[in-house]
């Protein structure tokens, strides 16, 4: 059993605070933390130039699922249907099911307006196919498609095309999973690796809703944990791979309202990952959830740096979310944890995932606030300013900057020039652009997936 005292201190008390701080008044206390020198604005200016440009110029060449991404962007509503069918199939486990979901989704979409404007024949060959695929899984009949196409249907063609646009809607979501097991995706990742990259490994499920679900999870991150560790062969925390751990996958009840129960079941559990980690010397990142768990991670996380079974290992990791009012005030919190207790740790910075959610959750409570940014701009200057703080303290972490954006990326680099970290991404969306990054040939910065 763990004792557990809560830690009443200022940092933790202005993290409350600032739940849902006034968004004008964070911003412009964050606008005087984030500034950059002129000479590092131009410098980064001209880094972002020359990263998107070789991007886009990569990406016009490229074929198969990349090129499907570049055309049906998520700034498009066709994009943002394939993502929703890519995401949503791979978990669906009837067919009834996933036949409704591809009606509803491509039944609507502008297909016809992608159709040739990608020089590879796989994009092309995939909008004329979404095409006739929307218009038979429509609700109405499309007077331009006629008789012939009516016949098709009534000769079972529906079925067979539903067939063929679930079949590459799972072939596109794969692009972002590196393997079914984690000896999949350790064997798929040495080709990046070899290239300079490292990975940090995360399992996609969803919260346990039962004790069965977070024991069978917890087996896997258990399972995961060993398979990294030997394959790591004690190239320590931050040049070999690591993992990423859902505490709300291990424990069935993970919310502010079972405080008391989680300190005392989820506790021992999340110990003994720890302590399996160190064993292997590989990092391990408690990853976000939302809002309204922040704190009871942060109470986790306070037991175990204080833990003198942990004492001297450093990959213990936190991740925090850019997009939080929170965020500047979780890290000074992380920082002055980690120095009390002579630790260094592991600070991921991203920009947030749940964002829609956060905003629908807050409306429907009736708050006068969000917990998060309401505008992108303000979350990209968050960014910055918390990677300024993660940079000043290089006794206390090592950051790890989880973006897409080439400026973000851009100014990071030029702002951290003297400074250890990494840069990290997600498989399957971030290689273009950090093929540019990773390695002595390139900027030479290690690179996370």
């Amino acid at each position: 059993m763990f004792a557990f005292a809560h830690n009443h201190s200022a940092l933790r008390q202005a993290i409350t605070a600032a739940y849902r701080r006034d968004e004008a008044e964070a911003v412009a206390d964050l606008l005087q933390q984030a500034q950059m020198t002129v000479l590092e604005k131009e410098e980064a200016e001209k880094l972002a130039r020359r990263l998107v440009s070789q991007v886009r110029q990569n990406r016009s060449k490229s074929s198969g699922v990349d090129a499907l991404m570049h055309e049906f962007s998520l700034s498009s509503e066709e994009g943002v249907a394939l993502m929703c069918l890519a995401e949503a199939l791979l978990r669906i486990p009837d067919k009834a099911t996933r036949n409704k979901l591809i009606q509803d989704k491509l039944s609507g979409g502008n297909w016809k307006k992608h159709l040739n404007h990608s020089p590879s024949l796989f994009v092309n060959a995939a909008a004329w196919g979404l095409l006739v695929t929307g218009k038979l899984t429509s609700a109405t009949d499309e007077q331009n498609l006629g008789a012939a196409l009516t016949r098709m249907l009534g000769k079972g063609g529906e079925p067979l095309i539903r067939k063929g646009v679930d079949y590459a809607m799972r072939l596109l979501g794969k692009q972002f999973v590196t393997g079914q097991t984690i000896d999949e995706a350790l064997a798929n990742g040495r080709e990046r690796e070899g290239m300079g990259y490292r990975f940090s490994f995360d399992m996609l499920g969803e919260a346990a809703m039962t004790q069965a679900d977070a024991d069978r999870y917890y087996q896997d991150y258990v399972n995961a944990i060993h398979a990294i560790g030997k394959q790591s062969a004690g190239r320590g925390v931050y040049d070999g791979n690591g993992i990423s751990v859902k505490l709300s996958a291990i424990h069935p009840r993970y919310s502010r309202a079972q405080h008391e129960r989680v300190m005392a079941e989820l506790l021992p559990r999340l110990k003994a990952l720890f302590m399996l980690a160190k064993q292997y010397d590989i990092g391990l990142n408690i990853d976000a959830e939302e809002a309204n768990r922040l704190e009871l991670s942060l109470d986790l996380m306070e037991a175990l740096v204080a833990d003198a079974d942990l004492h001297g290992f450093n990959g213990i990791g936190f991740v925090v979310q850019g997009y939080q009012k929170r965020c500047p005030f979780v890290i000074d919190y992380l920082i002055d944890l980690a120095r009390r207790h002579g630790q260094k740790l592991m600070i991921r910075l991203v920009k947030g995932a749940y964002w829609d959610s956060e905003v629908k959750w807050a409306q429907v409570d009736g708050m006068d606030g969000y917990p998060v940014y309401t505008r992108k701009a303000h979350t990209d200057v968050s960014y910055l300013a918390c990677a300024r703080k993660l940079l000043a303290a290089p006794d206390a972490v090592f950051p790890q900057f989880a973006t897409h954006n080439a400026y973000t990326l851009a100014a990071i680099y030029q702002m951290g020039q003297d400074k250890d970290f990494e840069f990290q991404c997600l498989h399957g969306m971030g290689e273009t652009l950090y093929d540019q990054v990773v390695g002595a040939k390139n900027l030479g910065r290690r690179v996370r997936i």
